[in-house]
């Protein structure tokens, strides 16, 4: 799909909190390092036999709830999760690019 067919996502604000996330950075790649629980259904191998996050189809990570936009597993999410603070550079390095991510 090319950059003109796609719908600009118009509820990203400047202010970064639990309510104007938009979850920017479940559409990346999380390795597994440590054990936090993840339910097992979560789970998925990549090219290198490593244990990550599982992304459906559409890119999004499968504990993203597509209604809230918030994580299902957010007590035992991945360590890479809980260490990606919201508000932080790499989160708004990742929100620049969000109206190229909803389509």
């Amino acid at each position: 799909m090319s950059d003109t067919q796609r719908i600009p996502h118009t509820q990203i604000h400047e202010q970064v909190s639990c309510s104007t996330c938009a979850a920017c950075c479940c559409q990346l790649e999380v390795m597994l390092i440590t054990d936090t629980g993840v339910p097992e259904r979560f789970i998925d191998n990549d090219e290198w036999g490593g244990e990550v996050m599982r992304r459906l189809d559409d890119g999004w990570c499968a504990a993203l709830d597509r209604d809230s936009m918030r994580c299902t597993i957010y007590e035992v999410r991945p360590l890479i999760c809980r260490e990606f603070e919201m508000g932080a550079p790499e989160c708004l390095e990742e929100r620049r690019g969000i109206n190229t991510i909803y389509r």
